[in-house]
């Protein structure tokens, strides 16, 4: 039994070998047709990047030929199984616009969306791919309404603009949290919170963003010179107006009350210095 064993595996050791030799010898010194053979075989084997080495050297020479719309798909799809999501990503994407007549534009569509989710960040980190992979899903449920891959487009979709909500969320309380230091970023938090509640109707965060909106009014107004107060105070009471309007039984009522009150208080205060300067 051990003799046995032994003689399988000098055998298949043999056959790794014969087959490596293969490979090396066919993309060294094999002619432009071997060489596409064996990029197809290595495809066909799921091994993605012997077969991207020999696509890359046979390419131009198919150029224009009927062999590129199979050559142009498996290059994508071998990026995509080595996990090369953004070149696949790009590659699905020039397929689809090469080959607007193929039967696996769908898929390549598709897929280029797909390339484009799996290469984005975090939120935190650069949204280009996030961004491009937004366009394709968005892309992707317009061009295809009736697809069988629909909902899984439309769920990777909401992932996606999820993502960049709470990005554009965690901008603007940035803002506001570094204003103790920087006082000018009360107001760029105020426009960022602005721009994350119209950017994303309905968003989540909205609660927060216009509680933290008034916060930033408020602490802004109440941090100015008094020749300003005026003017930011009343922008701060509109920003309260603004979020009793939407969560009238918020549980951030008892805080923003507090903050009300000493708004109108202090408005109080300027409107005497006011009559006094002028009697």
């Amino acid at each position: 039994m051990q003799k046995m064993n032994r003689k399988i595996y000098f055998v298949l050791t043999l056959l790794v070998l014969v087959s490596c030799g293969e490979y090396q010898k066919v993309l060294n010194r094999g002619t432009i047709e071997e060489q596409y053979k064996m990029a197809v075989k290595m495809y066909e084997a799921k091994k993605y990047s012997k077969a991207l080495r020999l696509f890359e050297k046979v390419t131009p020479a198919y150029r224009n030929k009927p062999q590129m719309e199979r050559i142009q798909y498996m290059v994508a799809n071998s990026n995509f199984n080595e996990e090369n999501f953004s070149i696949a990503g790009y590659y699905f994407n020039r397929f689809s616009q090469n080959y607007p007549k193929s039967s696996k534009r769908e898929e390549a569509d598709f897929l280029s969306a797909l390339s484009y989710y799996n290469a984005a960040p975090v939120y935190s980190k650069d949204p280009t791919d996030t961004n491009k992979a937004l366009e394709s899903f968005q892309s992707f449920i317009d061009k295809y309404p009736n697809s069988l891959r629909l909902d899984e487009a439309n769920k990777y979709y909401n992932e996606l603009r999820f993502k960049l909500e709470t990005k554009a969320f965690e901008i603007a309380k940035g803002y506001y949290t570094t204003a103790v230091t920087d006082s000018r970023n009360y107001r760029a938090a105020i426009t960022a919170f602005d721009n994350l509640i119209s950017d994303y109707l309905g968003t989540r965060y909205k609660e927060e963003a216009l509680y933290l909106r008034f916060k930033s009014a408020h602490d802004f107004a109440m941090k100015s010179t008094d020749r300003r107060k005026d003017k930011r105070l009343k922008e701060a009471v509109k920003a309260y107006e603004k979020f009793e309007r939407n969560f009238p039984e918020s549980k951030f009522k008892a805080e923003i009350n507090e903050m009300l009150a000493s708004i109108k208080k202090e408005q109080q205060r300027i409107e005497q210095l006011i009559v006094n300067s002028k009697s």
